[in-house]
């Protein structure tokens, strides 16, 4: 019997873990890919002895990696290799605190009580509740496609329903961590988890505040390879099943006949398919590949500027590869781009320094260096300008707390901006993670991980349920579960 064909549509995260599980399922499975090598938002690059990763650089819910492993019969260990942090994060702020937290929460209240000189025990019931919001939705919300009846006919259902009012639905995420916590830095920190799927801490609902749990809960992990290892790693699991991959192929078109997807188009060419899974942006595929409508994307989530820069010094306070450089709502940086319409909500400077885990990263004596503020999406801004005003404010507050001129020390240097980010990876206006979650009913305004379009289907950040590596790992998940 002829096993049935699926084409996957991009090598991101989500289209590479679609393309096991259905080979997994007994199909043949292709994979199209408009650039020369797959990993879309996740990918790096090499400059001068140095290597950077470019896309997500937090690693969190590793079990998602390991399941597509023991799905396939495969041993993770003869691909993959990744090690957990003790620490999560460090902090560092203008008055000269630095707080780091732990995955340990009893370690991070030691720290909150001798740090910050208060109790302790408001983080640990919001670190709690952020525990208790995950186990009460996870399952639904997460696991499952909110839009199919069998998702509100299943068991887990009611006991979602019924910690509605626990959930802060109702509230802002800000609003809800201000009332909780009692420390204004404790709140800046808790507000800054809107950002991992591109959203405002004064809009977002509450409900957000599940984020906190991947964290101190789970814990953070790093690849020893560094986080587009994880790309490599998984692409070739998909080769070693039998997946084939065609690169340097973009898609043109969707084929249908009436309502019906039958194939694609690919350097002029037609390939017919049983299933097409799309890991292209919702609105790319929309506009551009199924040319039978547009798509509207209501509320884009953030994007950012991200500057990647050799370091010709090791710090030794900088013993973690998160660290965040965090700033007043109030401060210089609003008024210098907020008034513009440029920055976004949440002005933190986020530096990730992947040397710190895999030496062959930097050379020796020198760091490589992700530094990133969340800006909006781009809407015609002169982000050149921006651009250098963003780096000029970056370069003058490391430069004060780490006390050494830092841009004297950068003899490297590469960026990524919202026009950048849009032209690489065809995301609309360079938004990182397709709809932000600015409202009470975002999660179920995001589209569906199917179609209106028989035996055609979504995966990745720009649908359901979100951007970031785990939940796109889960949208692969949602997807061939539903095909049948």
């Amino acid at each position: 019997m002829t096993p049935q064909k699926t084409i996957i549509i991009g090598a991101g995260i989500g289209g590479i873990a679609s393309a096991i599980r259905m080979k997994n399922k007994g199909h043949k499975v292709i994979v199209f890919e408009a650039s020369d090598k797959a990993g879309g938002k996740l990918n790096e690059f090499k400059e001068n002895g140095f290597r950077f990763d470019m896309g997500p650089s937090l690693f969190t819910m590793p079990q998602y990696i390991e399941e597509l492993f023991k799905q396939s019969n495969k041993h993770i260990s003869n691909y993959f290799e990744y090690q957990k942090h003790e620490k999560s994060c460090n902090y560092f702020f203008n008055d000269g605190t630095f707080l780091s937290l732990y995955s340990d929460v009893e370690k991070s209240m030691q720290e909150v009580k001798k740090i910050l000189n208060i109790d302790p025990k408001p983080f640990k019931k919001r670190v709690e509740n952020s525990k208790y919001i995950y186990e009460k939705t996870n399952n639904i919300f997460l696991h499952k496609s909110l839009h199919k009846l069998s998702t509100y006919l299943s068991k887990g259902i009611l006991r979602s329903i019924v910690s509605i009012p626990k959930l802060s639905i109702f509230s802002t995420l800000h609003k809800s961590n201000e009332s909780k916590l009692n420390h204004p830095k404790l709140v800046q920190i808790f507000d800054r988890y809107a950002t991992y799927n591109g959203s405002n801490p004064y809009k977002a609902p509450g409900i957000l505040n599940i984020i906190p749990h991947l964290e101190n809960g789970y814990g953070t992990f790093f690849p020893k390879k560094g986080m587009y290892s994880i790309v490599t790693s998984l692409v070739q699991l998909a080769i070693d099943l039998g997946v084939e991959f065609k690169y340097n192929a973009p898609v043109g078109q969707i084929k249908f006949e009436k309502r019906k997807a039958t194939g694609i188009m690919s350097n002029g060419e037609f390939y017919d398919a049983d299933f097409i899974i799309s890991n292209s942006d919702i609105k790319k595929t929309y506009d551009h590949l199924i040319k039978h409508k547009t798509f509207e994307v209501k509320s884009p989530s953030s994007s950012a500027i991200i500057f990647y820069w050799g370091i010709s010094k090791k710090f030794k306070q900088l013993d973690l590869h998160n660290i965040f450089f965090a700033e007043d709502y109030k401060s210089e940086f609003e008024n210098i781009f907020n008034n513009k319409g440029v920055a976004y909500s949440d002005p933190t400077i986020y530096i990730n320094i992947s040397s710190k885990c895999n030496s062959k990263d930097a050379p020796n004596d020198s760091e490589n260096w992700f530094v990133m503020i969340n800006t909006s999406w781009n809407k015609g801004q002169d982000w050149n300008q921006y651009r250098e005003e963003s780096k000029k404010f970056i370069l003058k507050k490391l430069s004060v707390i780490l006390k050494e001129d830092i841009g004297k020390l950068i003899v490297t240097e590469q960026y990524l901006d919202p026009i950048k980010i849009e032209s690489n990876t065809s995301s609309h206006g360079g938004s990182l993670y397709g709809s932000s979650s600015n409202s009470k009913t975002s999660a179920f305004l995001r589209h569906s991980n199917f179609s209106k379009y028989k035996n055609l289907f979504h995966v990745g950040g720009s649908v359901h349920p979100g951007g970031g590596i785990p939940l796109c790992l889960l949208s692969a998940k949602i997807v061939s579960e539903n095909i049948k």
